[in-house]
């Protein structure tokens, strides 16, 4: 039973996320019913990371069984013709060991937050960065995304429905930089709690409105406590750009 990998961009905004859900259409769901109108199997995909409602991917990896061998460029083109006019494209797709797993098999996962900072409404990029008309400090959020790195208790950044066992993660980077109007704050981790890499960023907006300073960023992240962190930043300004593996 050959084994596949493969590498997805989306947009999010008309998509419930990742994975299947009752309440609306699914990245996982348009993908396995691309697959079933493809090839006539029942499959089900494992995703590397179940972005949320709203958050778009630019490299997305997924991994599923077929019962028959079929060449990576023919499922990728066929899975992408029946997707048409989702928003959903396969961007790579190869054969890996039967052991490989998206999930499970992932060394790091890279995110990217785009924020625009100006007081004129979006339209080109409406729907994929959030705007923030306030001025913001990206010097001094740089400075203050410094007391995050590293291995800590993330209670304070996690959603009250995360399902993971710990709130302990290594932020092995949280980088921020600037160019004109536009914010951009990259993420990366082995694994990220519900909602840390939003919830963060929320934050870090209140340290660019002069609002915080590092060291409420610092106490907030001491006090391990949901209520004491700012709002989430929204769903669409989030992206999983990439997804590593050894």
């Amino acid at each position: 039973m050959p084994s596949y990998r493969v590498t997805i961009e989306y947009d999010g905004r008309e998509l419930v996320g990742w994975q299947r859900q009752k309440n609306g259409p699914s990245v996982q769901q348009h993908i396995e019913e691309a697959l079933f109108n493809f090839c006539g199997e029942e499959i089900r995909i494992q995703g590397a990371g179940r972005t949320d409602a709203g958050v778009h991917a630019l490299g997305q990896v997924a991994n599923f069984n077929l019962e028959s061998h079929r060449k990576p460029h023919v499922v990728m083109n066929a899975v992408n013709q029946h997707l048409k006019p989702v928003p959903i494209a396969i961007l790579n797709c190869e054969e890996v060991d039967p052991e490989f797993n998206a999930r499970f098999s992932a060394t790091k996962r890279h995110y990217l937050y785009r924020i625009i900072n100006r007081r004129a409404p979006l339209t080109v990029d409406a729907g994929l960065a959030w705007l923030v008309k306030r001025e913001l400090d990206s010097e001094a959020m740089r400075e203050a995304a410094a007391v995050l790195v590293g291995r800590h208790d993330f209670t304070s950044f996690r959603a009250a429905a995360c399902q993971a066992n710990s709130p302990v993660r290594t932020l092995d980077k949280l980088e921020i930089s600037r160019e004109g109007n536009e914010i951009k704050i990259r993420a990366s981790a082995l694994s990220f709690l519900h909602n840390q890499v939003r919830s963060m960023v929320g934050s870090l907006s209140l340290v660019g409105t002069g609002q915080w300073t590092a060291t409420d960023l610092k106490a907030v992240l001491d006090a391990k406590d949901r209520q004491r962190a700012g709002p989430n930043a929204p769903p669409y300004g989030l992206y999983l750009t990439a997804v590593d593996y050894d």
